[in-house]
């Protein structure tokens, strides 16, 4: 069988597996995102916290809870990594340093898990697990409660309340992120993922001396890494590491569990509304794009030109031979489409059409799908400029789901869409100006800058994954990705709750001859193009600077 013919089986298994997936985990969201029952356990978190989780909030009111869980999450998870030296369980690692906890911190808060740091050779198992693990739970939660407001903001009428947000972090932990895990954390071990919680011990010679690896529950930080779509790898080579993803099945079981709640979302949110047509719309716009550059990827990595990429049968550099050009190829558009970050192979020694495949992913918002709850409120976002777009072209006030997009909607969706790649562009143009931060760049020419700008479009994008080839464990890098995440994750939260109150408000405007149905394939294939547009607007030039010219150049 042909490396291709294989590639595409695994492509083909793995969207059977998400559509069996598909309805009974959408519906099931739906329903726990609409029950009125509280079980015991949650009582006592509720309780515990001072929460009253029947409650209805405002838009405002649950901004605020969002902002305050995560700056006391932020603060938390700092004083853990500050404090590590004297904690019991540490491995004999010493305390991280103030830069670098503050980058950690607001990178596994923002859900982007971004690592400047050898996971293996600085934190123990009580900063991996009670402090890293924990935010991949509640940081995917935060972002599918958001979600889940926004799509109460269509469904709802008359009314500013958008459900409560400590009811619907705990649901999404308790209900839906734990009960997978543990499934997913059982196969992963039945792969062959370690979960001990053993120190550091040599496993023989390397190269004349002793190579040491440490142990740690790896295969229940493995599962919430890549369901919740946050990527922190256990171990710096992240997924390649044969600890973390030692098979092929593995490998294809990982984009599973990436995938799996993104596009199942979509089936939440066409349930909640009252109309799965809607959610099939939404959802077809995702499978489009993703199987789109999927194919694209897996082309440009066979294909490339050269007598040494024909006889490894393609660009093999920087990718596991366990895991081919297909699985690899795979993975990088599973992860750079969401915001998982998490890496089976180096993105730095892809083909520059290939490094720009993965740039470009992060830089459409990673809504297809996306991250867990920010790929479907990015794309409801998109929803709405794609609608605004139609109406402008027929004279008509745009409307979407039966709510009229009128001048406040539409500024609070424009400022969502500028808010990232004003991030990105801006900090990407300092690092560049000045002198310092080149430093950090291993080449130079297009591919130097392609590693910078891939360093902000992860960080800002919350993507996390790593072009590789940057130093990024400098104050400037920990500071400035640093801040870039955190604005990244809650400013566009900001719109998105506030759009969410004023979609809420509204009184449902009855359908007409002449209103754009968005159901439909016609609307699905605007969407995609609205999409493209927008994004290839914005960072076509940048894109030309790095990947693109160097794509040319080869």
């Amino acid at each position: 069988m042909s490396p291709v013919t294989a590639g595409v089986l695994q492509l083909l298994a793995l969207i059977a597996a998400l559509a069996l997936a598909y309805r009974p985990l959408g519906d099931y969201m739906a329903r726990v995102y609409s029950s009125e029952k509280h079980y015991k356990p949650e009582k006592w978190i509720y309780k515990a916290i001072g929460a009253n989780p029947s409650a209805e909030m405002r838009w405002p009111a649950y901004l605020r809870a969002v902002l305050a869980f995560s700056a006391v999450s932020v603060l938390f998870l700092y004083l853990l990594q500050r404090l590590q030296g004297v904690l019991p369980g540490s491995l004999g690692f010493v305390s991280i340093d103030p830069d670098q906890a503050f980058n950690t911190a607001a990178s596994f808060v923002a859900n982007t898990n971004w690592q400047s740091y050898y996971g293996e050779q600085a934190m123990g198992h009580v900063v991996q697990t009670g402090g890293l693990a924990v935010q991949n739970f509640v940081s995917a939660a935060v972002g599918m409660a958001v979600a889940v407001a926004l799509v109460r903001g269509f469904a709802r009428s008359r009314t500013g309340e958008l459900g409560n947000f400590w009811a619907d972090l705990v649901r999404g932990v308790f209900r839906i992120l734990l009960p997978i895990s543990v499934v997913g954390a059982i196969v992963l071990v039945a792969c062959g993922v370690i979960q001990n919680f053993a120190g550091i011990h040599e496993v023989g010679q390397f190269m004349g001396g002793t190579q040491q690896w440490n142990g740690g529950a790896v295969a229940s930080q493995e599962v919430i890494k890549e369901l919740g779509t946050n990527g922190g790898g256990y171990f710096n080579a992240n997924s390649a590491h044969p600890f973390e993803n030692p098979t092929p099945f593995s490998n294809l079981f990982e984009v599973f569990l990436i995938l799996l709640i993104p596009f199942a979302l979509t089936r939440t949110f066409g349930r909640m509304v009252g109309n799965l047509r809607q959610g099939y719309a939404i959802l077809a716009t995702m499978g489009i794009i993703w199987v789109g550059f999927t194919a694209l990827m897996m082309w440009t990595e066979f294909a490339h030109p050269g007598p040494a990429f024909d006889v490894a049968g393609g660009a093999m550099e920087g990718k596991e031979t366990r895991f081919g050009i297909a699985g690899s190829s795979i993975f990088a558009v599973a992860t750079t489409l969401t915001s998982t970050g998490a890496v089976n192979s180096f993105h730095s020694s892809y083909t520059g059409f290939g490094g720009g495949i993965t740039m470009l992913g992060m830089q459409l918002g990673e809504i297809a799908p996306g991250g867990v709850g920010s790929g479907l409120y990015g794309m409801l976002i998109m929803a709405i400029i794609a609608v605004f777009i139609a109406g402008l072209m027929v004279g008509r006030t745009p409307e979407y789901l039966g709510k009229k997009i009128g001048t406040r909607e539409i500024k609070l969706a424009a400022c969502y869409i500028l808010v990232t790649p004003a991030l990105v562009l801006c900090f990407t143009a300092a690092a560049m100006a000045l002198p310092t931060p080149g430093n950090s760049m291993t080449n130079s020419g297009a591919h130097g800058f392609s590693e910078i700008l891939y360093a902000y479009t992860s960080g800002a994008n919350n993507n996390g994954s790593a072009f590789a080839g940057l130093n990024a464990d400098t104050q400037w890098f920990n500071s400035t990705i640093g801040i870039a995440m955190l604005l990244g994750r809650f400013l566009p939260m900001v719109f998105v709750l506030a759009l969410a109150g004023s979609l809420a408000e509204q009184k449902p405007v009855p359908e007409t001859a002449g209103t754009l149905r968005t159901d439909k394939p016609l609307y699905a294939g605007l969407l995609v193009g609205t999409i493209l547009i927008i994004t290839g607007l914005t960072y076509f030039p940048a894109l030309a600077l790095g990947p693109l010219a160097e794509g040319l150049a080869a």
